[in-house]
């Protein structure tokens, strides 16, 4: 069996990072491209962290394409301090890898349409602000052909970790999640939503990285010192594999329960900006799911129950290997 063509779209924190490792190591995955867009650090910043990750787990050429160094409408948010200065809790390095020629919707166009071309159909996995997706989707509808399916960390059906309703990704750019997930509904490209309400569960300690990592091994090293560094920061004991966790669900879909549901952004510039409306209510005498006469949301496939042992355990044998 053929590995799965993975195009990541990111905006490389230390959560990224671990996703970046994973999708690079597993040997049913097949890392097609990385896109990058700013987030957790500026653009440019995300880059040169991306390409170091990529130089620590070992990727061959593996193109990387710098996109949307900002929102669509919005103004430019400040730095997010929860992966340190640089992104990567401070562990950063340079690398002499090139960055592709070519934007990230150019990129993003280019290998999608090539899997057109070659009856391929690529996942993309987004976790990130959805500004490059949105701007391709928009632009470029025919990518729509060689798109299997859009996993995507962002959004919650319950709180938020930005603000009290919005979970970062979505409302770092909620303009373009709106735009991006009315698009994806309207080429009819399937859509996972890996949120809040499963993202912090899988979680790991730097010593379960130390246990089973190789000596020498660049990934596992910068891994273990970033989880360690980041319990450091915001005094806990374990943290989340994060990003990796969407990842994960894209090679092993059964640790996630879904529900199909509707979904749609608030764009207002309310107490509600970024927010993840989530449709959970019950059709009279039938099960929660998707009502197709709500035609203002997307039907989406929302992470409502993860198997946390399992993903961190997947994680564990795939990058510490």
């Amino acid at each position: 069996m053929s590995p799965t063509p993975v195009i990541l779209d990111v905006d490389t924190g230390v959560d990224d990072a671990l996703a970046l490792l994973f999708a690079v190591r597993h040997p049913d995955l097949e890392l097609r491209a990385v896109t990058c867009v700013a987030g957790n650090v500026g653009v440019d910043q995300v880059v040169r962290n991306t390409q170091y990750v990529l130089d620590a787990a070992g990727a061959g050429e593996v193109q990387v394409a710098k996109g949307a160094a900002r929102p669509l409408l919005a103004g430019v948010h400040p730095l997010d301090p929860w992966h340190g200065a640089d992104g990567l809790a401070g562990f950063g390095r340079p690398s002499d890898r090139r960055v592709c020629p070519w934007s990230a919707v150019e990129l993003l166009r280019r290998e999608l349409l090539t899997a057109v071309g070659t009856g391929d159909r690529i996942t993309l996995v987004l976790l990130a602000p959805m500004t490059n997706i949105a701007l391709l989707l928009r632009a470029h509808p025919e990518v729509a052909a060689g798109i299997e399916r859009i996993v995507f960390m962002g959004g919650s059906a319950t709180v938020g970790n930005a603000t009290a309703v919005a979970e970062f990704n979505v409302w770092h750019d909620p303009e373009a999640a709106a735009i991006a997930l009315a698009a994806a509904g309207d080429l009819d490209i399937p859509l996972t939503m890996y949120g809040l309400d499963v993202f912090e569960q899988p979680r790991l300690r730097a010593d379960d990285i130390h246990d089973r990592r190789r000596p020498g091994d660049p990934g596992a090293e910068l891994a273990a010192a970033a989880i360690e560094e980041m319990c450091r920061l915001h005094d806990m004991t374990d943290a989340t594999i994060g990003d990796a966790g969407a990842v994960c669900a894209v090679i092993d879909p059964g640790g996630l329960i879904t529900d199909r549901l509707g979904v749609r952004v608030d764009p207002s510039t309310g107490i509600g900006r970024g927010q993840t409306v989530v449709d959970r209510r019950r059709l009279p005498g039938g099960p929660r799911e998707w009502n197709p006469q709500n035609r203002d949301a997307t039907a989406v496939d929302v992470a409502v129950e993860v198997d946390a042992d399992r993903y961190v355990r997947l994680w564990l044998d795939t990058v510490c290997a």
